[in-house]
């Protein structure tokens, strides 16, 4: 493939994936605050220098690094949603869990399917490729959202169980589907052998690969240690490794990528967030350097089939999913406001769009006729769930946030630090980090300007010096563990800062994180 490529398209492709780094960086602070929809700038870059701008690159649906590029982004969705799940969450709602992804998920792509086959005359199969293609959610853009802090918490579960879990029901769809597609005459043990390799082989190979690589971990961990940020490098090589696996068996390589996700998920909780940390930001770099190259032109190509049936389909697919989400919910105790938005809140995006792309790439027959109309959708999509929020949530946005802890008068006694003296052998990560004032008086006093050892933090009570003692676990790692630090304040991660200013932490004292 590298031979294959112009000095000119490969120079137009490094400075893409560095202007996407960097475009992605500089507007972090600005999407998070206002809530717009990150993926509209990249569409919009790739616009600009696709044939319709500066004309420097055009990735069509025959270009090789589009093909490369959106299969390794599907490995990375399919991982990333394995890693993310939270099997303790999804124990305590194993109701929801199965609403969501059973009838919810399921129902969607069957009614889809449907409005396909009458509206637009597809095929069975392929009515049945773009009924699970448009049932599946987006990460990138459930991503923001799901971090919005007056969102209901029902909601946000149940969104993070559904993105988290829905590809992996909605890809053997797609698969079997295009297997029914190239293969009319397939005989019945065919057909067995097809549904052994999607259903056994693919996931056990996945599992297999998940297995050995936690097991390698541990084992350096224990030995010479592992440090945190290569530990989410160490991810992304499990998923790419799991992949191959499956496909050197002739399986599915993106089933193999989801089930050795899980089984990071279940074994190591250490590693999951190590990736969610690092590992996780890399894996959007690649979804956004994506929408890129759909930005060039093949995106918009959704636009010039706009005609009364291809926009009443486009209409029926944003009407059915809440249909099927509101009757699949009805079990649960959900307020009705927050039902609605759980099965409004189903963005079509990027997933979508690759998990048409499988039978582009396999040459199925009508599969380019899918992926444009799966591009017209998107396009609405990415409008009407982009800015949605700002309709919906808005009277949400009046409430305070969760309450945060005021830092206590006197210090903790320091000894409670024992409560998580054990941490480490546990499978959390219990390491001290400073963070405190660089210009006041309590510089010189501290050994280690990021790990504090808890010596040094009796030697800093018996010094007079002021110290707060703040939990900034993750929440997934915070959720799941029993052990506290009595008097510690906490911190939510991801805003961190912003708390400290709230609770008015003082800048002379010492910030102790507990961290994982």
């Amino acid at each position: 493939m590298v031979a294959s490529l112009s000095p000119e398209i490969f120079l137009s492709t490094l400075a893409l994936i560095g202007a996407v780094i960097v475009v992605a960086a500089l507007l972090s602070g600005l999407v998070e605050r206002s809530g717009l929809p990150q993926v509209i700038v990249f569409l919009a870059l790739g616009a600009v220098i696709g044939p319709a701008g500066l004309k420097l690159l055009d990735s069509g649906v025959d270009s090789p690094i589009l093909r490369v590029v959106s299969t390794l982004s599907l490995v990375l969705v399919l991982f990333t949603d394995a890693v993310s799940l939270n099997l303790q969450e999804i124990r305590k709602s194993k109701l929801l869990a199965i609403l969501v992804v059973g009838p919810g998920t399921v129902v969607s792509a069957f009614l889809i399917a449907l409005a396909g086959h009458w509206l637009l005359g597809l095929s069975f199969p392929l009515a049945a490729i773009i009924g699970a293609a448009l049932a599946s959610t987006d990460p990138v853009l459930l991503r923001g959202f799901l971090r919005n802090p007056s969102l209901p918490a029902a909601v946000r579960q149940a969104l993070r169980l559904e993105s988290g879990m829905n590809d992996a029901v909605l890809l053997p769809i797609v698969l079997v589907a295009m297997a029914a597609m190239n293969g009319e005459h397939m005989k019945s043990s065919d057909w067995a052998a097809l549904i052994t390799k999607v259903l056994l082989l693919s996931p056990a190979a996945g599992a297999l690969v998940g297995l050995a690589a936690v097991a390698s971990l541990e084992f350096v961990r224990r030995r010479m240690g592992v440090r945190r940020d290569y530990e989410s490098i160490y991810s992304l090589g499990v998923a790419f490794a799991a992949y191959s696996a499956a496909e050197a068996v002739h399986g599915s390589g993106f089933l193999a990528a989801f089930a050795a996700g899980l089984t990071i998920s279940a074994l190591d909780v250490e590693l999951c967030d190590c990736f969610l940390e690092y590992g996780e930001t890399t894996a959007e770099m690649a979804l956004l350097f994506t929408f890129v190259l759909f930005g060039t032109s093949l995106i918009w190509s959704g636009l010039t089939i706009a005609g009364p049936m291809t926009l009443l389909f486009t209409l029926s697919v944003f009407v059915l999913r809440p249909v099927a989400f509101i009757s699949a919910l009805l079990p649960v105790g959900i307020p009705w406001r927050e039902r609605g938005l759980i099965a409004w809140f189903g963005p079509r995006g990027l997933s979508s769009l690759l998990l048409v792309l499988l039978a582009v790439f396999d040459n199925v027959p009508g599969s380019r006729d899918l992926l444009t109309i799966s591009c017209l959708v998107v396009l609405a999509s990415i409008v009407l769930h982009g800015f949605s929020p700002f309709l919906l949530l808005r009277p949400a946005r009046l409430k305070e946030r969760e309450p945060v802890q005021p830092p206590p008068e006197d210090p903790p006694a320091l000894p409670a630090r024992t409560a998580d003296s054990n941490a480490h052998e546990s499978g959390e990560t219990c390491s001290l980090a400073c963070a405190f004032n660089p210009d006041g008086p309590n510089e010189v006093l501290l050994d280690n300007s990021e790990y504090l050892e808890l010596d040094e933090l009796l030697r800093l009570e018996q010094a007079s010096v002021p110290v707060v003692i703040a939990d900034a676990r993750t929440d997934r790692t915070y959720n799941e563990s029993d052990r506290e630090i009595p008097g510690a304040v906490r911190l939510h991660p991801d805003r961190a800062a912003l708390d400290a200013e709230r609770i008015k932490i003082p800048f002379s004292a010492v910030v102790a994180v507990l961290c994982a």
